[in-house]
Parts: C-alpha cells; sequence; structure tokens
C-alpha cells in the first residue's frame, strides 16, 4: 500500500502544494521563497527517505512567518493522511542527532493528540534571511495538524544554522521510525485499540 499525500492550502497570505511519500528515497523538490527553509526541508527528506515536492507562493515581502507556518499546517496534514489508520507503524521514534557544535533530541509519538515541547533557544536570530524564531512555529504547527506529539532539545549549540539543521534532520529520522512497518504488530501500537 503507496503511503503518499497530496496536500494543496490557499489563503490571502500563502499558495501551498505538496506531495509526500513516507516510503520514498529522499528525493525531494523544494520552492518555498526562502533558501534556508528550502535547505531545511530537503534535508528533512533526504534523512527521513521521505520523497517530497513542495511549492509556496507566499507573502515574503511581509515576512516569512505565514509561508513557514503554513508549510508546517500542511506538511503535518500530508503526515496524518499519508500515515492513515496507523496499523503496524512502530508510532514512537527518537533520534539525538550531532551537527558540528550542535546536538539535538528529537522523540515523537503519533498518537492521535498533538502537543509539542520545544527547548531551544537559538543564538543568532536568523540563520541566512531565515528568522529561527520561526523553528518553533513550524514544528508547533506540524504536531497541530498531524496530531502528534514532538519533543525537541537542544542538548548542546553555539551557531543557529547548525542548530537548525540539527533540528530538521533529528525530526526526519525520529519520524522515519516512528512511520516503520512492524511486522510484530498486527493492528495499531495501543491498548486502546486506536491511535
Amino acid at each position: 500500500m503507496e503511503r503518499i499525500a497530496e496536500v494543496t492550502r490557499e489563503t490571502k497570505e500563502t499558495s501551498i502544494f505538496m506531495k509526500l511519500n513516507l516510503d520514498g528515497e529522499g528525493k525531494s523538490c523544494v520552492n518555498t521563497g526562502i533558501g534556508f527553509f528550502d535547505h531545511m526541508l530537503e534535508g528533512f527528506s533526504k534523512h527521513g527517505f521521505f520523497d517530497l515536492e513542495v511549492k509556496i507562493t507566499g507573502d515574503l515581502h511581509v515576512d516569512g512567518h505565514h509561508t513557514v507556518e503554513d508549510a508546517g499546517i500542511v506538511l503535518g496534514t500530508a503526515i496524518k493522511n499519508a500515515v492513515g489508520d496507523k496499523k503496524g507503524i512502530k508510532r514512537y521514534g527518537y533520534f539525538i542527532l550531532p551537527m558540528d557544535d550542535a546536538l539535538a533530541l528529537c522523540a515523537v509519538d503519533l498518537c492521535g493528540r498533538p502537543y509539542l515541547q520545544f527547548d531551544c533557544t537559538f543564538p543568532q536570530a536568523m540563520a541566512g534571511s531565515f528568522d529561527t524564531a520561526l523553528v518553533k512555529e513550524f514544528f508547533y504547527a506540524v504536531s497541530y495538524s498531524a496530531a502528534m506529539n514532538i519533543h525537541i532539545k537542544m542538548l548542546s549549540g553555539e551557531n543557529s544554522h547548525h542548530m537548525t539543521e540539527a533540528v530538521f534532520k533529528a525530526f526526519a529520522k525520529a519520524l522515519d521510525d516512528a512511520v516503520t512497518i512492524d511486522k510484530r504488530i498486527n493492528d495499531v501500537l495501543s491498548t486502546k485499540g486506536s491511535l
């Protein structure tokens, strides 16, 4: 069964098309209008082995907030749609990822309940033209649209570029783990019988 989702979102602030394949090869084609954000989503795709297509036209004359937040809403929706009924998936995933000075921890639970715990303070406000305050906004939007728990903790770091990249890659690895099919799981991994 293919675990692929296509999501379109149109507002007065952004126009977004996204296609996500959870069982891909890490191929991506990303154009958000924000170079550094493109780089983060390409890293998410590559390191999670997700095929990802993203096309965004946003109100960047204002700033990057709407583009990044709405991208999180759409990615969360795509994850939720692609994972489907969650039968057979491991549900939980975690990863600790080093990138030079940065060491990021990410743990996720595809439990059907949104929650974000974000413990990360960036020393530099900008990474290229990307406002690092938007990292939390992005993952908040993902957690709520996907109805998943996401815990992100920066264990160490001095450079905002490295820290942001470590967060996106750690999330990719944790999500890849959580959506992996485990043959020992016949239904869903919950005593309630549903997720």
